[in-house]
């Protein structure tokens, strides 16, 4: 007795058919993600002017340090893992973002030159110095004469930046158009505390603000961290810099 299978056919067109669709929608989403190209609106807000560093290079920075809404959405976009919060009476577009470890601050920068095309860094340590040294003051003399007295000079004289975090443009704003550079946030810098350190294994690096700090690279709270010289900073922020100009905009 013979049996007549049924055909496969009909099947087989329908399969072949859902498989040609769904190749059909990856190749559009993929041309609809190539035709998007960077993301030139989350670029940051950078100064009026070119910083020219001393050996005659030009430092593009931006204006104010990144802000808690700027912050949040490298968050929600899934490139930061650190959530950021303001109080009731702070703005998170004016609120500079802080409580950021160097590690924190790797996520932000890997994300913003992923999103935008562009390659954006920290500052080293000498060139925040450079940028800083119109609006920061100038160290004051000491008020004892006597080596052995230098611990009540630097008692005396130094903490003297404020400590309150601020809205951008609290501060001075430097002849570029670089502002708050002499304010409460403490920025990271891509240096190592030690001279000639290793980038890659480094437990430290160091910070800009009223005078220099080498802070752990896991410290969030400056309170908690180890600071070179002086009164611990008061917030940990950041500023980003590049060697290109935007375009663009």
């Amino acid at each position: 007795m013979s049996v007549t299978l049924p055909s496969l056919r009909p099947f087989e067109a329908h399969l072949s058919y859902v498989v040609s669709g769904l190749m059909v929608a990856a190749i559009a989403v993929g041309a609809l993600l190539m035709q998007q190209g960077p993301d030139l609106s989350l670029q940051p807000t950078m100064a009026d002017r070119a910083f020219s560093l001393p050996n005659g290079d030009r430092l593009f920075v931006q204006r104010h340090e990144v802000t808690v809404a700027e912050w949040n959405t490298c968050v929600e976009k899934g490139g930061c893992s650190l959530l950021l919060r303001v109080r009731p009476d702070q703005d998170a577009t004016t609120t500079p973002a802080t409580g950021l470890s160097f590690l924190d601050v790797q996520e932000y920068i890997a994300w913003i030159n992923d999103a935008t095309g562009h390659v954006f860094r920290l500052p080293t340590a000498s060139e925040w110095k450079a940028m800083a040294v119109s609006v920061l003051p100038e160290a004051p003399d000491p008020l004892f004469t006597d080596p052995s007295l230098t611990w009540a000079s630097a008692y005396l004289i130094e903490g003297t930046a404020p400590r309150a975090l601020k809205p951008q443009g609290s501060f001075s704003t430097s002849p570029e158009g670089i502002a708050d550079l002499d304010g409460s946030v403490w920025e990271w810098t891509q240096e190592c505390y030690a001279a000639g350190g290793d980038s890659d294994r480094c437990p430290a690096y160091l910070v800009g603000g009223e005078h220099v700090a080498a802070m752990s690279y896991l410290i969030r709270d400056p309170a908690r961290g180890g600071c070179a010289v002086g009164s611990p900073p008061a917030h940990l922020g950041v500023r980003l810099v590049t060697n290109e100009a935007l375009h663009n905009l």
